[in-house]
């Protein structure tokens, strides 16, 4: 498709390797136009253990996608997390001159990057830096205090970094698949970029990304981006306790978690079984789904209380006036929003991703919201070039209302 401008993410799950590619209109809004999958063998929680079958995943998982869109990928948006992924609030203040001089947009860079300015270890490498809040003379914060007068500027960042060697190697598969990487993205923020509305980042929301080696947190209050962090907790270690505790094949204890599993015990029929395959030549055994719910919700239980534990140590675990909202291929278990409800003992829903067209409404399901998000993250950042038949350069967006003040800090 010469001429096209196209956008494109790359999900490197623990589980699957997703590929998302989108075109771009007029208006900076990204339409699907191919979708590709592949099973993920190289990685564990989220870090690459096998840069071969990790090349050879992306590279399945590229071709898929550019045979159903019709277009040759040359760069992509990278999403990451893992237990390395570590977010941390700054504070730092500058003098702006005279009194009654007027705010310039060099005296906002400036206290960014006093805020940014903190002692980083050389094994982390910082991924972004995201405006929070900007104080005035100590007065009420200002979303864009350009133009207003003051002599005192406080600018409020959340600094979010990872391994310097684990983001290498991540770049590094990309590049051994033939691609650039366009940019690097939390996780977390892209989902959130699919899945939330204007309304929850203002009234207070967390968002939980349950993937199948890592889960992402991430807080919102005031439209800011107040807490980020993974758990190195997901849907496989869910798959392990079944085939641990029951005895059976890691494939035979997926399918039975999908196909008559749950999180929440009261939500079985305690008069229902099921026969499961056992190891090696012995006969299967008849289980009951309580039991299958009991090792399921023992795990995802553990999860939610880990989740609850980081949202709670912030200083606005309090303010989720939204509640929870659940997404990724974790959300879709059966009693998941039962049990999530109990440990966190506020509202609680799953969530899809949003704000990408598609031909399809195969992308509505939460296992894509990083996948979309991506692609609305790389809408979002494309230059001022012009048009192009190469993924991930382009035109500026003009994107949405949401995240607009955060994400063009992104670095």
């Amino acid at each position: 498709m010469p001429g096209v401008e196209v956008v494109v993410g790359l999900d490197i799950g623990t589980t699957c390797i997703r590929t998302l590619i989108a075109d771009v209109d007029e208006e900076g809004a990204p339409h699907a136009i191919g979708l590709g999958e592949a099973p993920s063998q190289g990685l564990r929680r989220g870090v690459i253990v096998n840069l071969e079958q990790t090349v050879n995943a992306i590279l399945l998982s590229v071709e898929n996608a550019e045979r159903m869109a019709d277009v040759e990928v040359t760069s992509v948006y990278v999403g990451v997390a893992s237990e390395h992924i570590r977010g941390i609030n700054s504070h730092a203040t500058v003098s702006v001159g005279r009194e009654g001089d007027e705010i310039t947009q060099e005296d906002v860079e400036r206290a960014i990057a006093h805020a940014t300015a903190i002692p980083i270890p050389p094994d982390l490498e910082i991924i972004h830096v995201i405006t929070q809040d900007f104080i005035v003379d100590g007065e009420e914060t200002v979303k864009n205090p350009v133009g207003l007068t003051g002599s005192r500027l406080e600018s409020e960042v959340h600094i979010i970094t990872g391994g310097v060697n684990i983001l290498r190697n991540i770049r590094r598969a990309v590049e051994r698949a033939g691609l650039e990487t366009a940019g690097i993205v939390l996780e977390p923020l892209a989902s959130s970029l699919a899945v939330l509305t204007p309304d929850e980042q203002e009234l207070g929301v967390a968002i939980l990304d349950i993937g199948g080696g890592t889960s992402d947190v991430a807080v919102f209050n005031q439209e800011n981006i107040r807490h980020t962090s993974v758990i190195g907790l997901g849907g496989m270690n869910v798959t392990r306790d079944v085939a641990h505790v029951l005895g059976t094949p890691m494939k035979e204890a997926e399918r039975l978690k999908i196909e008559y599993g749950s999180a929440s015990v009261g939500t079985v029929n305690p008069n229902e079984s099921v026969d499961v395959p056992r190891l090696g030549d012995a006969p299967p055994q008849n289980v009951p789904t309580t039991h299958l719910a009991e090792i399921i919700q023992a795990r995802t239980q553990e999860l939610f209380t880990m989740a609850l534990r980081k949202i709670t140590r912030t200083d606005w675990g309090h303010l989720l006036a939204s509640g929870i909202v659940l997404t990724g291929g974790g959300a879709l278990s059966t009693g998941v929003v039962e049990l999530a409800q109990q440990v966190f003992d506020m509202p609680v829903k799953v969530g899809g991703p949003k704000g990408v067209g598609t031909v399809t409404e195969t992308i509505d399901s939460p296992i894509y919201s990083t996948a979309v998000g991506l692609v609305i993250y790389g809408a979002m950042q494309q230059g001022t070039s012009g048009p192009t038949a190469s993924a991930g350069h382009g035109r500026q967006s003009s994107g949405g209302d949401r995240f607009k003040q955060w994400i063009r800090s992104l670095w």
